[in-house]
């Protein structure tokens, strides 16, 4: 079966309320194509798993700023003043993690992994509700794995299997977030046999990837 599908396609796999992973750092990796599909598309109520809401009119933000998300966990929400806003006013559910933990725990939901334990966040606001667990005389936090509904990732180039490459940056989160979703829709700017790509190239396999958009 062909993995390569359509933008529509590919987007009525999303449903109100889902919880989704999407890949990116500030908007670079992040797959655009597929925001601005769910943005015309008005899938809402939906919560999204990301290293932060990008900007107002670039990537994640605009799913904040048209009132379609009902909660985000992310490591940063500084460069989008909606998102704040509208966690002041009750609007949006936010939850911050440190970057490294929010990272590990996509690994470790991807790995299917019950946890990590870290001791960034000892006594702070972030172990509040978290259980400590003392190894060898050291306390540290245990944090649950992440997984979504569906992954949105973005790469620079797929084959037909699924196989993927990155363009520098633009690696950040996808690779992990590929493995961590019970489905995985990338879009790619350039698709080829399978084959094309060497296999010591390949960052992500094709065995985590469900569907394929040319982006």
């Amino acid at each position: 079966m062909s993995k390569i599908t359509t933008i529509e396609q590919a987007m009525q796999k999303i449903e109100d309320g889902m919880t989704l992973m999407i890949g990116g750092f500030l908007a670079v990796g992040t797959p655009e194509v597929f925001v601005d599909a769910l943005v015309a598309q008005g899938t809402k109520q939906l919560t999204v798993i990301a290293n932060d809401t990008a900007f107002p009119d670039k990537g994640i933000g605009k799913l904040v700023v048209d009132g379609l998300l009902k909660k985000v966990i992310v490591s940063h929400i500084g460069t989008n003043p909606d998102t704040g806003r509208k966690m002041n006013t009750g609007e949006l559910e936010v939850e911050l993690l440190p970057q490294g933990t929010l990272a590990e725990r996509v690994r470790a939901g991807g790995a299917g992994l019950g946890g990590i334990l870290t001791p960034t966040g000892i006594g702070t606001i972030v172990a509040e509700g978290k259980e400590v667990i003392n190894v060898d005389g050291k306390e540290f936090l245990l944090e649950k794995p992440l997984r979504a509904d569906v992954a949105l990732i973005k790469a620079y180039k797929a084959d037909t299997a699924g196989n993927l490459i990155f363009e520098r940056s633009a690696r950040n989160f996808n690779p992990l977030m590929a493995m961590a979703a019970r489905v995985v829709i990338v879009e790619v700017e350039n698709i080829v046999e399978a084959g094309q790509i060497d296999p010591d190239q390949v960052m992500t396999p094709g065995i985590f990837i469900d569907w394929i958009v040319q982006g």
